[in-house]
């Protein structure tokens, strides 16, 4: 095993299967040659929003004009990614795996990041559960004898590793934590890459928050290392990058060259770009309600029409966003105005272009399908379509304004409600839940957060003339903490003290997983 390599996190029952010497050394092979490069986009990153606030602004880059009006395409997809009309996501956990697997989407992304919550055991048996479903060994039995199996046919496998800003606490190399995309990454690339081969498929993955063509770059040397590591072709590896920061709206041409060998496509990461667009222009900006922020505001329209136009030039998938809804087993009435709402999204997917879409709950997936289905017929996507009508400008990504945008006390009350519960459930080791009958996750707890903050520290005023204070707050809090059974309940006393530290910092903290991840066992 490589020297100066420590594993400090509790026993788990997997961990002797996952953290073997050789995968072990694995990640320090990735770790020690891309975790500096790691350490200087990170700072490049703060550098911009330094930048930003200073009022050099984002706009599309000057020497990239020429490769922008290059032909050129990415490498073409594989035969089991060629139809993506349908895909399921959801966290490493067996159960949730099993039955989004059996669910009859095509894709399936296992997600380490914004649907999980990252502890140690979390993530090391998600590792496990990987390995197992890979070789179509994952099973589970509840506590009531009932017991889930594989299908025979079941959807493409990707996974979704943690972003660049986050570290692997409980693993250090060379006295420092590992970072958690390599760590995410480079486990599963190594106890499956040569099986998913063998099987006639391919290790395929979801690369999220990055900022800028340069991340995408330490993307495509971290996947040629570990193919040149382990003797598997370069160029084996697919990735799809989800565009859900500002920054990389203006890079989708770069982000795509970057990856050219190894890019699977493009998807709109609806929640976390509006996350992403608070957090770079904290001060002035003045959001509505988050369910005022839909995708057919003109700054969200501009986004995804550029993504498929982008996509489909350079013959990559332009995968759509998330439906959230979770189906009610009781109320009816909340099904039908749900589902009417997810058909006219899934609508204007299909006919901006995109070749599949996002859906959070198995129910979902046949509502998804059938509108793909008639857009789609046998093909298995529509890149043929180029969207040579769109012409997106810097000022269209950039134009915030909500025509009749409100920030109501409802939606003050909602944004705490949804933070308090998610970050419960996060520090008991749930990522993903449903709340109001909606899947929440960390990106939509994001925008619950930074709205709060934007709100109070920009001065905004409610629609009935109140201002939006930091007492107000608190006093919303508490109401909504006794709502939810007191701050004795679970751990929501933790998770009060995370959201104000959060909400009532004068700066923004960039993401809620950081300090959040000091709770974490």
């Amino acid at each position: 095993m490589a020297n100066d390599i420590r594993v400090e996190g509790p026993s788990t029952p997997a961990q002797d299967q996952i953290l073997t010497p050789e995968a072990l050394d694995f990640i320090v092979h990735l770790q020690r040659n891309l975790g500096a490069a790691r350490e200087d986009l990170l700072e490049r990153r703060v550098r911009r929003l330094e930048d930003l606030s200073r009022g050099i602004g984002l706009g599309f880059l000057e020497h990239t004009a020429d490769l922008r009006e290059a032909a050129w395409q990415v490498a073409p997809a594989p035969p089991d990614l060629a139809d993506r009309r349908v895909e399921i996501t959801g966290p490493v956990e067996r159960k949730m795996m099993i039955n989004a697997l059996n669910s009859g989407a095509s894709v399936f992304m296992a997600d380490f990041e914004d649907a999980l919550s990252p502890t140690w055991t979390n993530v090391v048996e998600g590792q496990a559960n990987l390995i197992a479903a890979v070789r179509r060994r994952l099973a589970f039995t509840s506590p009531e004898g009932k017991e889930y199996r594989l299908h025979d046919k079941t959807a493409t496998l990707l996974v979704r590793p943690r972003g660049w800003h986050l570290t692997e606490r409980h693993l250090l190399v060379d006295g420092l934590p590992v970072s958690a995309s390599l760590f995410d990454f480079g486990l599963y690339f190594f106890h499956n890459a040569d099986e998913l081969l063998k099987r006639g498929t391919g290790p395929y993955f979801y690369l999220p928050k990055l900022e800028s063509h340069t991340e995408a770059a330490l993307w495509n040397q971290a996947f040629v290392a570990a193919q040149e590591a382990l003797s598997i072709p370069v160029g084996t590896i697919r990735a799809t990058v989800l565009v859900e920061t500002i920054p990389a709206a203006f890079e989708m041409e770069e982000i795509l060259w970057e990856l050219r060998d190894h890019a699977a496509g493009l998807n709109a990461g609806r929640w976390d770009y509006i996350f992403s667009i608070i957090r770079k222009f904290p001060r002035g900006l003045v959001l509505p309600d988050r369910s005022r922020l839909t995708m057919t505001v003109p700054f969200m329209q501009a986004y995804t029409d550029l993504l498929v136009a982008t996509c489909h030039r350079r013959g990559a998938h332009a995968i759509g966003g998330m439906a959230a809804f979770i189906p009610s087993r009781r109320d009816e009435e909340v099904n039908r105005t749900a589902l009417t709402k997810v058909r006219e999204d899934k609508d204007r997917e299909t006919s901006q272009g995109f070749d599949g879409t996002w859906v959070a709950h198995p129910d979902l997936v046949p509502v998804a399908k059938e509108i793909f289905d008639r857009r789609l017929g046998d093909r298995p996507n529509q890149k043929e379509i180029l969207r040579e009508d769109v012409e997106v400008t810097e000022s269209q990504l950039l134009d915030f304004r909500v025509d009749g945008g409100r920030i109501t006390e409802n939606g003050v009350r909602a944004n705490v409600g949804i933070a308090l519960q998610y970050l419960g459930s996060w520090l008991q080791g749930q990522g993903a839940v449903g709340i109001d009958n909606l899947m929440e996750d960390t990106a939509t707890a994001e925008i619950s957060r930074t709205q709060l903050w934007q709100w109070i520290w920009n001065d905004a005023h409610l629609d009935d003339g109140r201002q939006v204070t930091a007492d107000l707050y608190r006093q919303i809090r508490d109401q909504e903490l006794a709502a939810l059974g007191g701050p004795d309940k679970g751990r929501l006393r933790d998770a009060a003290e995370i959201l104000d530290g959060l909400v009532l910092n004068g700066e923004l903290v960039p993401f809620l997983t950081i300090p959040a991840y000091q709770y974490l066992d």
